[in-house]
């Protein structure tokens, strides 16, 4: 029942939208006949009410992963080209009220001189609002289209001062933020894994974000990423969406408890070294590495389930360690300031918000304004921190700029 005011509120916003939109359209639409502005009601208002309640359906009833993706594709796609037409729209209301207001007497003139105009600053306005709308439904169309399973390989030297001989070229993969409950094509899935393999890593790291809320939502795909192996192992973690909070709230209960020890139990089947506040030992020719792995540790509203303390324990004698954290402000909240023997820490969770820039020499995104660290490599001093954009996708089931990635990283000596 939590949810249930928010979104009364937001159906009533969203209604109260599209009032003035339909208003809008019908306005400059004159020549239309009685029974086409007739029907074109009867349409517009149907669509609505279907929208608002599949998103209830989508929400409270269990139905199919495919239907569930189709009706909020469609619900972010129709916000998003009214939200285009907005600005347009608002703008032409506030300039004839200042018109009506200030100008009376202009405003006759200017009511004489559009008559006579092929078309009025109204409509045009309008209109322009309708182009407008037609971009996001454009390139939003095309990253579900194209972006959401198109992975792009990363290929990054991750150079590691004290990295020991044995350890010089040998490669490791990372995947992050999965989310298995948004997907809808199986084959494509088990084509990015494919990729994955292909490159043959030593071993390979999984930040988190397996599921968005249940365990459940992974059966389907439990067996693909199964097939995801390496010499040297594979070593995950959990992300915020794993404990299931968004689901079951943040009090515990037994549900949730459960919810858990499935999502560590899928962990263990797939043969992932789930590390949970603990670290391994990595050998390679009698040479040893550290690999640490903590709980979600997040800024602000994130949980912070991560204890770091736990994690270090008896590594002091191991020349590298290397931490798996979810969230990558854990980096620079927790990481630089108390643990400066890490030597990089690996990351997923902001997936570049599945929108913006990513080339050679340059990358933008919305993000950037809530994450400092969002994608890529970074470095201070001594200390590296790597954000993997995610393989999956969540809310917005596809990727404008922002692909999904797979990381392949080569360990070399300064």
């Amino acid at each position: 029942m939590g949810r249930l005011p928010f979104i009364i509120a937001a159906c009533i916003l969203i209604t109260a939208f599209d009032i003035y939109c339909y208003r809008a359209i019908v306005s400059v639409f004159k020549k239309w006949k009685p029974s086409t502005k007739k029907i074109f009601g009867i349409l517009y208002w149907t669509f609505s009410a279907l929208l608002i309640i599949g998103v209830f359906a989508g929400i409270y009833l269990n139905l199919f992963l495919a239907l569930r993706a189709i009706i909020l594709v469609t619900f972010f796609l129709t916000v998003a080209c009214k939200l285009a037409m907005l600005p347009f729209l608002v703008f032409d209301d506030l300039r004839r009220l200042f018109i009506k207001l200030f100008k009376k007497k202009e405003a006759v003139k200017t009511q004489q001189i559009t008559e006579a105009e092929p078309i009025s600053r109204s409509e045009f306005l309008v209109k322009a609002g309708l182009v407008a709308a037609a971009v996001p439904l454009t390139s939003l169309s095309w990253g579900i289209i194209s972006g959401a399973y198109d992975y792009q390989v990363r290929r990054v030297n991750l150079i590691l001062p004290n990295l020991p001989k044995a350890f010089d070229g040998i490669t490791m993969a990372q995947i992050s933020d999965i989310h298995s409950g948004s997907f809808y094509n199986k084959t494509a899935v088990k084509g990015g894994v494919e990729m994955l393999l292909a490159e043959k890593p030593d071993f390979v790291f999984f930040t988190g974000d397996l599921v968005n809320n249940l365990t459940k939502e992974v059966s389907e795909y439990q067996d693909i990423f199964a097939k995801v192996k390496a010499p040297l192992g594979v070593y995950s973690t959990l992300g915020n969406h794993d404990y299931g909070d968004y689901y079951f709230g943040k009090e515990s209960s037994p549900a949730k408890v459960k919810n858990l020890k499935d999502i560590i139990d899928v962990h263990k089947i797939m043969g992932y070294d789930l590390l949970m506040n603990e670290n391994r030992r990595l050998k390679v020719d009698g040479e040893e590495i550290g690999i640490l792995g903590i709980e979600n540790w997040g800024m602000g509203r994130f949980p912070k389930y991560g204890k770091m303390e736990l994690a270090v324990e008896n590594t002091d004698d191991l020349p590298v360690k290397l931490l798996l954290s979810h969230d990558p402000s854990h980096w620079r909240g927790e990481v630089l300031q108390k643990y400066p023997q890490i030597d990089a820490m690996f990351s997923g969770h902001t997936h570049g918000m599945q929108f913006g820039v990513r080339l050679k020499e340059y990358q933008w995104s919305p993000v950037q304004y809530i994450y400092k660290e969002w994608a890529g490599l970074y470095q201070e001093q001594k200390q590296q921190l790597y954000v993997n954009v995610g393989y999956g996708f969540l809310g917005y089931p596809g990727r404008v700029g922002i692909l999904p990635e797979i990381t392949v990283f080569t360990l070399k000596r300064g």
